[in-house]
């Protein structure tokens, strides 16, 4: 069947990749069948899927957690591979037209009342705020240009060329976590510091070391790197090292891309063309590690040393959460495992998955046979744990947490994002509607069984929750899948539990423009 469709060449490229043939052509398909819709039952609310933490809670838990993170158990695991192009997109776009333009006008684009237009005006009106101004200026200043003086002249693509192009900090060709986020007296910190100013709070060991582990882009490792090892000095001592971990998203995760017929797409050499499958392949890398308790967190979703201290209580809470949970799950299984099936034990453990775990239960199981109960019971508890976060909404975009109607009937609490809903249905987009939390990827993960073996991950994905979007290649369309993601689909089959955090813990930054918001200002 694959000679049909790969010839000698695919597939010698195929296995380069660590990938086989058949594996492919189930790629193939799934374009072709393309993916359910998620069924949303009702959003998550508090009381009904979401607790919240009063202060007797929170201290409670904190002080669980210190105890299991001076053990060694905790670590950070922060997907870093995201480039800052989409930061600068505004920029670089009229860094273009002033590499085009023959007069002002067609500069000013749709006219000067276009909200582009008076974006692009903020930025050069307030490009002191920023925290990279200092670096551009010098930057400027050793090629004889002076910025204040580009500003008043209006010689405003000078100012673009330093700021984005390689004759200047390059920041539109940087990964993200290399542009300076937060300025501070002296020098100003990337969300790569402020991530290892993070673990060094909350997941110190007693002897004195900070796990922290980054997914990385092939082409900007070295360079990573290198900032690291050069920064590492200004949080290191008193007590403190770091043990810093690095991976790429393997080859052998990346998705075909389809022609508009679900053929596979040839570029203009008549090689297949493969992409990356989005950042549900990094299950792989956080599989890896062979972790315990894991933290999880995006790389520009960091704040200021002024505004850290609620985010490293909400840590430790949700650590704390997360091994109180694990300790009454492993009591359960190890009384499972020896054969109590006692029944109001047996009951006591179906009402803690109906209600602490969020899961609706079969139908029938509580009148089920002792043995088929039991089962049920181990299969159900025996899974990996997970304690995320969730904010209030604030319109931000993304995904947020739903009950969801599964193949079997049952229900349970899921993070669901946009693009697996029917926005079609007047009834599913009005659930959506009617969503009171975001998820702001903020998570701590429990990822070893009961036993103390790693789970593995892959037996928990959802493959029925990936995503196909358009996307063009020499100047031609193509359909490109996305695998499960990390946090939605790769996740579906854990044991969750969502639990409000304050939103200043959530400070992301997906524009240039977001770091002028005051949670990214020097006060």
């Amino acid at each position: 069947m694959t000679g049909s469709i790969f010839n000698k060449d695919d597939l010698n490229d195929i296995r380069s990749r660590g990938m086989t043939p058949e594996k492919v052509l189930k790629q193939i398909e799934v374009f072709k069948r393309g993916f359910p819709f998620a069924k949303l039952v009702r959003p998550c609310t508090i009381g009904d899927g979401i607790t919240v933490l009063d202060d007797s809670d929170i201290e409670r838990l904190c002080e669980i957690y210190e105890k299991a993170v001076l053990s060694g158990r905790a670590m950070k695991f922060v997907p870093a591979s995201g480039a800052a192009s989409r930061m600068f997109k505004l920029l670089l776009a009229y860094k273009t037209r002033f590499g085009k333009a023959k007069k002002a006008d067609d500069v000013h684009g749709n006219g000067k009342d276009d909200p582009d237009y008076k974006m692009f005006l903020r930025f050069l009106n307030e490009i002191e705020s920023f925290p990279f101004y200092e670096k551009l200026a010098s930057t400027m200043s050793k090629k004889g240009i002076d910025i204040k003086m580009a500003l008043s002249e209006g010689n405003y693509k000078a100012i673009l060329d330093y700021t984005l192009g390689p004759e200047g900090l390059n920041l539109a060709d940087l990964p993200k976590g290399l542009i300076p986020f937060h300025k501070y007296d002296d020098y100003s910190r990337t969300p790569f510091e402020e991530h290892i100013v993070e673990a060094g709070t909350y997941t110190c060991s007693k002897d004195g070391v900070a796990e922290i582990h980054f997914t990385v882009s092939p082409e900007h490792e070295d360079l990573i790197r290198r900032h690291i090892e050069e920064v590492r000095g200004r949080y290191e001592g008193s007590g403190l090292k770091y043990r810093f971990g690095f991976s790429c998203q393997k080859s052998s995760t990346d998705t075909i891309a389809v022609d508009m017929n679900d053929n596979p797409f040839r570029d203009i050499e008549g090689k297949l063309l493969f992409r990356p499958g989005g950042h549900g392949a990094l299950l792989e890398n956080l599989s890896d590690l062979n972790g315990d308790v894991v933290f999880i967190k995006n790389i520009d979703n960091v704040a200021p040393d002024r505004l850290k201290d609620t985010t490293y209580t909400y840590k430790r809470a949700l650590g704390g959460y997360l091994i109180e949970l694990q300790d009454r799950i492993f009591g359960y299984l190890g009384r499972l495992s020896g054969g109590d099936e006692d029944t109001s034990f047996t009951n006591e453990v179906l009402e803690f998955i109906r209600t602490t775990l969020s899961s609706t239960l079969p139908a029938g199981i509580d009148k089920a046979a002792s043995k088929e109960k039991k089962e049920y019971l181990v299969s159900r508890l025996n899974r990996p744990l997970r304690v995320c976060g969730m904010v209030k909404n604030t319109a931000e975009p993304g995904g947020g947490p739903f009950w969801v109607r599964h193949r079997d009937g049952t229900a349970s609490i899921q993070i669901v994002e946009t693009s697996q809903m029917d926005m079609d249905s007047e009834e599913q987009k009005g659930i959506f509607q009617c969503s009171t939390h975001f998820n702001p990827t903020d998570l701590v993960c429990g990822v070893r069984d009961h036993t103390g073996r790693p789970f593995n991950l892959e037996d928990y994905v959802d493959h029925d929750t990936g995503l196909i979007a358009i996307k063009s290649k020499d100047g031609r369309e193509l359909k490109a899948l996305e695998l499960p993601g990390l946090w939605n689909g790769s996740m579906a089959y854990w044991n969750s539990i969502f639990v409000e955090v304050p939103l200043i813990t959530f400070n992301p930054v997906k524009t240039v423009f977001d770091l002028l918001r005051k949670e990214h200002q020097p006060e």
